[in-house]
């Protein structure tokens, strides 16, 4: 008799353990050691992306065995399978980058199709890089079954020898792998001896765990608490802290409670759920890419919820959390400081918060605010009376340059620097751009333009991390912009404008530009324009040729850029939830 009564003529597992015609499938368990009462207790799927590609993922293994004692420990059977990731510190600057936005469409499909497949009732997904996160919490909306999301944590910051040789200003502060990037144009620009380059690339990332400023991947962590799918504070704690593994325990105890609850994915990410996510990364100074994969999720649950909505909201959102790029702290920092429930304690002190959205606690957002006890420090996490600046550290942007929006991080830049206007530098590839920046081939108040950079036309939206950190090391962060179709690693500093659309593979005015048109970038107005009529732009459209053919003509690449749609809607690859006809909780 089972310790805790579940249904199972109602669970998905049923089609492979009850009834004597599934003989044959209980066989298999059988066969990995399952005993009886395991076999007939409702399945769990435990995902991880556990890999040796970087530091992101290689405490996921670890972490996923507290899980499934959790889930042990719940009267459920836990049952672990792994998929890819793509690490953008890996990937970036070359062409493996063309790979990380189709790997968030390849994690949450494999992670569909894996408990499709094996008819799982419940999933726990580990993640721990940028693009895993949001693929896994897709994957769960889109399967719709009770699901708890757990972050793999944090690297721990670096620390520079304190020699003359490395510049004093990299000796003072916590390092990430932002400081790296930029320390390349720091040693392009003689201002870096080869010597204290190699001391500081063994000293930057100095553990395991995911970057450690409010890059992409702790934003996407930040978003799976003021989201609802993960567990309140299990975001914050640092990847290599055994105590994780409680939050991992917990995790897989509390997806057993959602099961006997009959509370899925849906039920927790609604409307006002995203709208709580987009403020948590507006009040964090948070990742640009937010705005791509909040409604990329919000597309698995057929729910309308775009680039502009996002901007709207980050656009009445104090900014006053402050973290790295823009700020001074990291993820280890904002943990230490009481995480993100302190974050969202003082944004519902504003009203701006949805109290009666579901969590993964089965509790309301409001009951685990009323739990709470700590208050902001004022250093790390500012009251929101008296907050860095009055509205959100990432802008939205749309004009006769981007019709269809742009976005842009100001987190950490001064009002008055948030106009810019000066000619075009037009380069038709981040390996260009890349190669002009490292020669100087560029021009102190010039906006420099990377097209054809876009999801279908790069392929792939490449991040452009090495470019802006380039310019950053070069002293140049403010006195140049940068726009593109493409993206923007989170670690990016500077006036950098990404995902403008439509892009430029699809006949977008970005793909129009011509050297020398004036470009204003307005982030306090939210607008992004070219100095140029509507006739001059349909003459200049008249005469325009789609880009070179990619090389990209065969495998995923090219399956990815043949099925995503635009920017705006997340760059996602096939109809959501919208276009659904069953959903596979009820199959």
């Amino acid at each position: 008799m089972l310790k805790r009564p579940f249904d199972k003529s109602k669970l998905p597992s049923r089609h492979v353990t009850e009834g004597p015609e599934r003989a044959p499938h209980r066989s298999y368990y059988y066969a990995m050691g399952m005993t009886e009462e395991e076999i007939h207790q409702p399945l769990v799927g435990v995902a991880t992306c556990w890999n040796e590609a970087a530091p992101c993922n290689i405490a996921l293994s670890r972490q996923a065995q507290a899980v499934k004692m959790g889930v042990k420990q719940g009267y459920g059977t836990p049952r672990e399978f792994t998929t890819i990731t793509v690490t953008d510190g890996i990937a970036m600057g070359h062409e493996g980058m063309r790979s990380s936005l189709a790997s968030r469409e390849a994690i949450a499909d494999t992670v569909e199709l894996t408990m499709r497949g094996h008819s799982y009732d419940a999933v726990v997904g580990l993640a721990g890089c940028d693009k895993s996160l949001p693929g896994m919490m897709m994957a769960m909306v889109r399967l719709n079954v009770p699901s708890v999301f757990i972050y793999g944590g944090s690297i721990l910051p670096g620390r520079a020898p304190q020699v003359d040789e490395i510049p004093e200003d990299f000796r003072s502060r916590d390092l990430t792998v932002q400081d790296m990037f930029e320390a390349v144009g720091r040693h392009q620009n003689k201002e870096m001896s080869d010597k204290a380059l190699d001391m500081l690339e063994r000293v930057a990332c100095p553990s395991a765990g995911a970057c450690g400023g409010q890059f992409t991947a702790n934003t996407m962590a930040c978003v799976s608490e003021a989201i609802g799918l993960a567990l309140f504070n299990s975001s914050g704690m640092p990847a290599p802290y055994e105590s994780r593994d409680q939050y991992g325990e917990a995790s897989g105890k509390a997806v057993m409670d959602l099961v006997e609850q009959n509370i899925k994915a849906r039920d927790v990410v609604t409307r006002k759920a995203l709208e709580n996510a987009a403020r948590v990364v507006a009040c964090t100074g948070g990742s640009t890419n937010a705005g791509l994969h909040l409604p990329a999720i919000a597309h698995e649950a057929g729910i309308e919820f775009y680039l502009e909505d996002v901007c709207d909201i980050f656009r009445d959102t104090p900014y006053f959390v402050d973290l790295k790029p823009g700020g001074a702290h990291v993820a280890k920092d904002l943990y230490d400081a009481g995480g993100i429930p302190v974050v969202m304690k003082e944004l519902r002190k504003a009203g701006l918060i949805h109290e009666d959205c579901m969590t993964a606690s089965t509790r309301t957002i409001g009951e685990e605010l009323d739990l709470i006890e700590r208050e902001s420090d004022g250093k790390v996490i500012y009251s929101i009376d008296t907050p860095i600046t009055k509205t959100g550290g990432v802008v939205g942007l749309k004009g006769n340059l981007a019709p269809e929006g742009a976005i842009v991080k100001v987190a950490g830049i001064a009002a008055e620097h948030q106009v810019f206007t000066g000619p075009a530098r037009v380069f038709e590839s981040e390996e260009d751009a890349f190669a002009a920046v490292k020669d100087r081939g560029y021009e102190e108040g010039e906006v420099i333009v990377i097209r054809n950079e876009g999801p279908a036309g790069g392929p792939g939206m490449r991040e452009m991390l090495a470019t802006t950190a380039a310019l950053s090391g070069q002293g140049m962060g403010k006195k140049v912009a940068l726009i593109t179709d493409g993206r923007f690693s989170g670690a990016t500093r500077g006036f950098c404008v990404g995902h403008v659309g439509p892009e430029a593979a699809l006949g977008g005015p970005i793909g129009l530009l011509q050297n020398g048109d004036m470009i204003t970038i307005d982030a306090v107005t939210g607008s992004l324009s070219v100095d140029l009529s509507d006739e001059q732009l349909a003459r200049r459209k008249a005469d325009w040729t789609a880009p070179r053919e990619t090389l990209y003509t065969s495998g995923a690449i090219w399956k990815f850029a043949q099925l995503v749609g635009p920017t705006y809607k997340g760059a996602v690859t096939h109809p959501g939830g919208e276009g659904e006809s069953h959903q596979y909780c009820d199959l």
